[in-house]
Protein backbone atom coordinates (compact mmCIF):
# COMPACT_ATOMS: atom_id res chain seq x y z
CA UNK A 1 0.00 0.00 0.00
CA UNK A 2 2.89 2.31 0.84
CA UNK A 3 4.56 1.58 -2.48
CA UNK A 4 1.31 2.37 -4.34
CA UNK A 5 1.09 5.70 -2.54
CA UNK A 6 4.70 6.51 -3.40
CA UNK A 7 4.12 5.71 -7.06
CA UNK A 8 1.05 7.93 -7.22
CA UNK A 9 2.84 10.79 -5.49
CA UNK A 10 5.79 10.48 -7.87
CA UNK A 11 3.52 10.60 -10.92
CA UNK A 12 1.57 13.57 -9.57
CA UNK A 13 4.77 15.44 -8.78
CA UNK A 14 6.04 14.85 -12.32
CA UNK A 15 2.81 16.15 -13.84
CA UNK A 16 2.80 19.22 -11.60
CA UNK A 17 6.40 20.07 -12.51
CA UNK A 18 5.71 19.68 -16.20
CA UNK A 19 2.56 21.79 -15.93
CA UNK A 20 4.65 24.51 -14.29
CA UNK A 21 7.17 24.25 -17.12
CA UNK A 22 4.46 24.70 -19.73
CA UNK A 23 2.86 27.61 -17.88
CA UNK A 24 6.27 29.26 -17.74
CA UNK A 25 6.34 29.38 -21.53
CA UNK A 26 3.58 32.00 -21.59
CA UNK A 27 6.06 34.67 -20.50
CA UNK A 28 8.38 33.69 -23.36
CA UNK A 29 5.84 34.24 -26.16
CA UNK A 30 7.17 37.65 -27.10
CA UNK A 31 8.77 39.61 -29.92
CA UNK A 32 11.25 36.80 -30.57
CA UNK A 33 8.38 34.38 -31.16
CA UNK A 34 6.79 36.86 -33.55
CA UNK A 35 10.10 37.30 -35.38
CA UNK A 36 10.48 33.51 -35.75
CA UNK A 37 6.99 33.27 -37.25
CA UNK A 38 7.66 36.15 -39.63
CA UNK A 39 10.91 34.55 -40.80
CA UNK A 40 9.17 31.29 -41.62
CA UNK A 41 6.20 32.98 -43.30
CA UNK A 42 8.57 35.05 -45.49
CA UNK A 43 10.77 32.08 -46.39
CA UNK A 44 10.72 30.59 -49.88
CA UNK A 45 12.20 27.35 -48.58
CA UNK A 46 11.48 24.69 -45.98
CA UNK A 47 11.92 24.50 -42.23
CA UNK A 48 14.72 22.06 -41.47
CA UNK A 49 14.53 20.84 -37.88
CA UNK A 50 17.68 19.50 -36.19
CA UNK A 51 18.25 18.08 -32.72
CA UNK A 52 20.21 15.36 -30.92
CA UNK A 53 19.02 12.74 -28.45
CA UNK A 54 15.72 13.54 -26.77
CA UNK A 55 15.68 16.93 -28.51
CA UNK A 56 15.93 15.03 -31.77
CA UNK A 57 12.84 13.00 -30.94
CA UNK A 58 10.97 16.21 -30.12
CA UNK A 59 12.32 17.81 -33.29
CA UNK A 60 11.00 14.94 -35.37
CA UNK A 61 7.53 15.49 -33.97
CA UNK A 62 7.71 19.28 -34.48
CA UNK A 63 8.77 18.78 -38.10
CA UNK A 64 5.84 16.40 -38.64
CA UNK A 65 3.38 18.83 -37.06
CA UNK A 66 4.67 21.72 -39.17
CA UNK A 67 4.43 19.65 -42.33
CA UNK A 68 0.85 18.59 -41.64
CA UNK A 69 -0.32 22.13 -40.86
CA UNK A 70 0.86 24.01 -43.92
CA UNK A 71 4.56 24.64 -43.27
CA UNK A 72 6.84 22.45 -45.38
CA UNK A 73 9.31 20.91 -42.96
CA UNK A 74 11.51 17.87 -42.39
CA UNK A 75 13.98 16.59 -39.81
CA UNK A 76 17.71 16.19 -40.34
CA UNK A 77 19.91 14.39 -37.82
CA UNK A 78 22.79 16.80 -37.03
CA UNK A 79 25.38 14.02 -36.86
CA UNK A 80 24.33 12.83 -40.32
CA UNK A 81 24.40 16.43 -41.53
CA UNK A 82 28.16 16.45 -40.89
CA UNK A 83 28.49 13.42 -43.16
CA UNK A 84 26.60 14.52 -46.25
CA UNK A 85 23.07 15.42 -45.23
CA UNK A 86 23.87 19.14 -45.24
CA UNK A 87 23.36 18.72 -48.98
CA UNK A 88 19.64 18.43 -48.26
CA UNK A 89 19.53 22.02 -46.99
CA UNK A 90 19.44 25.04 -49.30
CA UNK A 91 20.11 28.73 -48.67
CA UNK A 92 16.36 29.41 -48.94
CA UNK A 93 15.59 27.09 -46.02
CA UNK A 94 15.38 27.99 -42.35
CA UNK A 95 16.96 25.78 -39.72
CA UNK A 96 15.10 25.24 -36.46
CA UNK A 97 17.74 23.92 -34.06
CA UNK A 98 16.71 22.30 -30.77
CA UNK A 99 19.10 21.97 -27.84
CA UNK A 100 18.22 22.45 -24.19
CA UNK A 101 21.79 23.34 -23.29
CA UNK A 102 22.37 25.30 -26.48
CA UNK A 103 25.81 23.76 -26.75
CA UNK A 104 25.18 20.33 -28.27
CA UNK A 105 28.45 19.49 -30.00
CA UNK A 106 26.92 17.97 -33.14
CA UNK A 107 24.90 21.14 -33.78
CA UNK A 108 27.60 23.64 -32.77
CA UNK A 109 29.93 21.91 -35.27
CA UNK A 110 27.50 22.87 -38.05
CA UNK A 111 27.31 26.56 -37.14
CA UNK A 112 30.30 27.78 -39.24
CA UNK A 113 28.93 26.03 -42.33
CA UNK A 114 25.39 27.33 -41.70
CA UNK A 115 26.78 30.87 -41.45
CA UNK A 116 28.97 30.42 -44.54
CA UNK A 117 25.99 29.21 -46.59
CA UNK A 118 23.90 32.15 -45.36
CA UNK A 119 21.13 29.94 -44.01
CA UNK A 120 18.86 31.61 -41.47
CA UNK A 121 18.50 29.82 -38.16
CA UNK A 122 16.01 29.82 -35.31
CA UNK A 123 17.18 28.20 -32.10
CA UNK A 124 14.94 26.66 -29.47
CA UNK A 125 16.98 26.36 -26.29
CA UNK A 126 16.84 26.45 -22.53
CA UNK A 127 19.83 28.79 -22.39
CA UNK A 128 19.56 32.15 -24.21
CA UNK A 129 23.25 32.85 -23.53
CA UNK A 130 24.44 29.63 -25.19
CA UNK A 131 26.53 29.42 -28.40
CA UNK A 132 23.53 28.16 -30.37
CA UNK A 133 21.21 30.92 -29.18
CA UNK A 134 23.79 33.60 -29.94
CA UNK A 135 24.45 32.24 -33.42
CA UNK A 136 20.76 32.19 -34.35
CA UNK A 137 18.83 35.08 -35.88
CA UNK A 138 16.26 34.54 -33.15
CA UNK A 139 16.07 32.29 -30.09
CA UNK A 140 12.89 30.75 -28.74
CA UNK A 141 13.26 30.55 -24.98
CA UNK A 142 12.21 27.13 -23.66
CA UNK A 143 14.00 27.26 -20.31
CA UNK A 144 12.48 25.43 -17.35
CA UNK A 145 13.12 25.85 -13.61
CA UNK A 146 13.84 22.15 -13.13
CA UNK A 147 13.42 18.78 -14.74
CA UNK A 148 10.69 16.51 -13.43
CA UNK A 149 13.40 13.91 -12.88
CA UNK A 150 14.27 13.99 -9.11
CA UNK A 151 17.96 13.97 -10.09
CA UNK A 152 17.30 16.98 -12.35
CA UNK A 153 19.10 15.07 -15.09
CA UNK A 154 16.74 13.17 -17.41
CA UNK A 155 15.13 15.46 -20.04
CA UNK A 156 11.50 15.62 -18.93
CA UNK A 157 10.13 19.10 -18.24
CA UNK A 158 12.52 20.55 -20.83
CA UNK A 159 11.41 18.23 -23.62
CA UNK A 160 7.75 18.82 -22.76
CA UNK A 161 8.31 22.58 -22.93
CA UNK A 162 10.09 22.26 -26.28
CA UNK A 163 7.27 20.15 -27.68
CA UNK A 164 4.60 22.62 -26.56
CA UNK A 165 6.57 25.57 -27.91
CA UNK A 166 6.89 23.75 -31.23
CA UNK A 167 3.13 23.18 -31.29
CA UNK A 168 2.56 26.86 -30.52
CA UNK A 169 4.79 27.79 -33.45
CA UNK A 170 3.02 25.40 -35.84
CA UNK A 171 -0.47 26.58 -34.88
CA UNK A 172 0.45 30.27 -35.03
CA UNK A 173 1.75 29.68 -38.56
CA UNK A 174 -1.35 27.65 -39.46
CA UNK A 175 -3.63 30.51 -38.44
CA UNK A 176 -1.45 33.14 -40.11
CA UNK A 177 -1.64 31.21 -43.40
CA UNK A 178 -5.42 30.78 -43.18
CA UNK A 179 -4.93 27.01 -43.31
CA UNK A 180 -8.32 25.28 -43.60
CA UNK A 181 -9.75 21.89 -42.67
CA UNK A 182 -9.69 20.96 -46.36
CA UNK A 183 -6.02 21.93 -46.59
CA UNK A 184 -5.39 19.74 -43.56
CA UNK A 185 -7.17 16.83 -45.22
CA UNK A 186 -4.88 17.00 -48.26
CA UNK A 187 -1.99 16.33 -45.88
CA UNK A 188 -3.91 13.38 -44.40
CA UNK A 189 -5.59 11.66 -47.37
CA UNK A 190 -5.46 8.24 -45.72
CA UNK A 191 -7.57 7.06 -42.83
CA UNK A 192 -10.77 8.37 -41.31
CA UNK A 193 -9.64 12.00 -41.21
CA UNK A 194 -9.09 12.20 -44.96
CA UNK A 195 -12.38 10.49 -45.69
CA UNK A 196 -14.30 12.84 -43.44
CA UNK A 197 -12.70 15.97 -44.85
CA UNK A 198 -12.31 15.14 -48.54
CA UNK A 199 -15.18 12.86 -49.49
CA UNK A 200 -18.13 14.69 -51.00
CA UNK A 201 -21.77 13.65 -51.25
CA UNK A 202 -21.45 13.12 -55.02
CA UNK A 203 -18.78 10.48 -54.32
CA UNK A 204 -21.13 8.27 -52.30
CA UNK A 205 -24.67 9.04 -53.49
CA UNK A 206 -26.83 6.85 -55.71
CA UNK A 207 -27.74 8.66 -58.91
CA UNK A 208 -29.03 7.99 -62.39
CA UNK A 209 -30.78 4.64 -62.76
CA UNK A 210 -29.95 3.78 -59.15
CA UNK A 211 -32.11 6.63 -57.80
CA UNK A 212 -35.60 5.42 -56.77
CA UNK A 213 -38.16 7.97 -57.94
CA UNK A 214 -41.87 8.28 -58.59
CA UNK A 215 -44.14 11.22 -59.41
CA UNK A 216 -47.10 12.68 -57.54
CA UNK A 217 -50.21 10.60 -58.20
CA UNK A 218 -48.33 7.28 -58.09
CA UNK A 219 -50.12 4.63 -56.05
CA UNK A 220 -48.36 3.67 -52.83
CA UNK A 221 -48.14 0.03 -53.95
CA UNK A 222 -46.22 1.09 -57.07
CA UNK A 223 -43.93 3.31 -55.02
CA UNK A 224 -43.16 0.31 -52.80
CA UNK A 225 -42.21 -1.69 -55.87
CA UNK A 226 -39.80 1.09 -56.92
CA UNK A 227 -38.29 1.07 -53.44
CA UNK A 228 -37.83 -2.71 -53.60
CA UNK A 229 -36.19 -2.55 -57.03
CA UNK A 230 -33.64 0.10 -56.01
CA UNK A 231 -33.01 -1.24 -52.50
CA UNK A 232 -32.36 2.05 -50.71
CA UNK A 233 -35.29 1.84 -48.30
CA UNK A 234 -36.75 5.05 -49.73
CA UNK A 235 -37.99 6.73 -52.87
CA UNK A 236 -37.94 10.30 -54.09
CA UNK A 237 -41.27 11.85 -55.07
CA UNK A 238 -41.20 14.32 -57.96
CA UNK A 239 -43.43 17.20 -58.97
CA UNK A 240 -44.57 17.28 -62.60
CA UNK A 241 -41.73 19.71 -63.42
CA UNK A 242 -39.10 17.37 -61.96
CA UNK A 243 -38.56 19.28 -58.73
CA UNK A 244 -38.58 17.58 -55.34
CA UNK A 245 -42.04 17.06 -53.88
CA UNK A 246 -41.14 14.76 -51.02
CA UNK A 247 -39.53 11.58 -49.81
CA UNK A 248 -41.04 8.27 -48.73
CA UNK A 249 -39.00 5.97 -46.49
CA UNK A 250 -39.35 2.71 -44.59
CA UNK A 251 -40.23 4.84 -41.57
CA UNK A 252 -43.10 6.49 -43.47
CA UNK A 253 -44.32 3.02 -44.46
CA UNK A 254 -44.44 1.87 -40.83
CA UNK A 255 -46.35 4.99 -39.84
CA UNK A 256 -48.77 4.44 -42.74
CA UNK A 257 -49.46 0.86 -41.62
CA UNK A 258 -50.09 2.11 -38.08
CA UNK A 259 -52.76 4.40 -39.57
CA UNK A 260 -54.31 1.44 -41.43
CA UNK A 261 -53.63 3.06 -44.80
CA UNK A 262 -54.61 0.83 -47.74
CA UNK A 263 -51.41 0.49 -49.77
CA UNK A 264 -53.40 -0.53 -52.86
CA UNK A 265 -55.52 2.64 -53.07
CA UNK A 266 -53.49 5.34 -51.28
CA UNK A 267 -51.42 7.75 -53.36
CA UNK A 268 -47.83 8.51 -52.51
CA UNK A 269 -48.50 12.19 -51.72
CA UNK A 270 -50.93 11.10 -48.98
CA UNK A 271 -48.17 9.37 -46.99
CA UNK A 272 -44.87 10.97 -48.03
CA UNK A 273 -42.81 13.42 -46.01
CA UNK A 274 -43.27 16.77 -47.71
CA UNK A 275 -40.00 17.83 -49.37
CA UNK A 276 -37.74 16.58 -46.56
CA UNK A 277 -34.14 17.39 -45.70
CA UNK A 278 -31.74 17.58 -48.62
CA UNK A 279 -28.05 17.70 -49.44
CA UNK A 280 -26.07 19.12 -52.35
CA UNK A 281 -23.65 17.07 -54.50
CA UNK A 282 -20.67 19.29 -53.63
CA UNK A 283 -21.35 19.12 -49.88
CA UNK A 284 -18.87 17.20 -47.73
CA UNK A 285 -20.17 13.75 -46.86
CA UNK A 286 -19.44 14.60 -43.22
CA UNK A 287 -21.87 17.53 -43.47
CA UNK A 288 -24.56 15.23 -44.82
CA UNK A 289 -23.93 12.91 -41.88
CA UNK A 290 -24.42 15.80 -39.46
CA UNK A 291 -27.77 16.67 -41.07
CA UNK A 292 -28.91 13.08 -40.60
CA UNK A 293 -27.72 12.95 -37.01
CA UNK A 294 -29.22 16.34 -36.09
CA UNK A 295 -32.63 15.45 -37.52
CA UNK A 296 -32.54 11.75 -36.58
CA UNK A 297 -33.12 10.57 -40.14
CA UNK A 298 -31.40 7.81 -42.08
CA UNK A 299 -31.66 9.04 -45.67
CA UNK A 300 -31.18 12.25 -47.64
CA UNK A 301 -32.23 13.36 -51.11
CA UNK A 302 -29.48 15.10 -53.07
CA UNK A 303 -30.73 18.02 -55.16
CA UNK A 304 -29.17 20.44 -57.64
CA UNK A 305 -29.50 24.23 -57.61
CA UNK A 306 -32.94 23.98 -59.20
CA UNK A 307 -34.13 21.68 -56.37
CA UNK A 308 -34.30 18.73 -58.76
CA UNK A 309 -33.22 15.38 -57.27
CA UNK A 310 -29.94 14.03 -58.67
CA UNK A 311 -29.22 11.38 -56.08
CA UNK A 312 -29.86 9.90 -52.66
CA UNK A 313 -27.80 8.42 -49.85
CA UNK A 314 -28.34 6.76 -46.50
CA UNK A 315 -26.43 5.95 -43.36
CA UNK A 316 -25.21 2.65 -44.80
CA UNK A 317 -23.53 4.50 -47.68
CA UNK A 318 -21.67 6.75 -45.25
CA UNK A 319 -20.75 3.78 -43.09
CA UNK A 320 -19.32 1.89 -46.07
CA UNK A 321 -17.37 4.98 -47.14
CA UNK A 322 -15.81 5.25 -43.66
CA UNK A 323 -17.28 8.67 -42.93
CA UNK A 324 -18.79 7.46 -39.66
Amino acid sequence: MSQSSDLIQSAQRTIRLELEAVEGLLAHIDADFVRACEMILASKGRVVVVGMGKSGHIGNKIAATLASTGTTAFFVHPAEASHGDMGMITKDDIILALSNSGSTAEIVTLLPLIKRLGIQMISLTGNPDSPLAKAAEVNLDARVAQEACPLNLAPTSSTTASLVLGDALAIALLEARGFTAEDFAFSHPGGALGRRLLLKVENVMHGGEELPQVVRGTLLKDALLEMSRKGLGMTVVLEADGKLAGIFTDGDLRRSLDRNIDIHTAKIEDVMTLHGKTARPDMLAAEALKIMEDHKISALVVVDKADQPVGALNMHDLLRAGVM
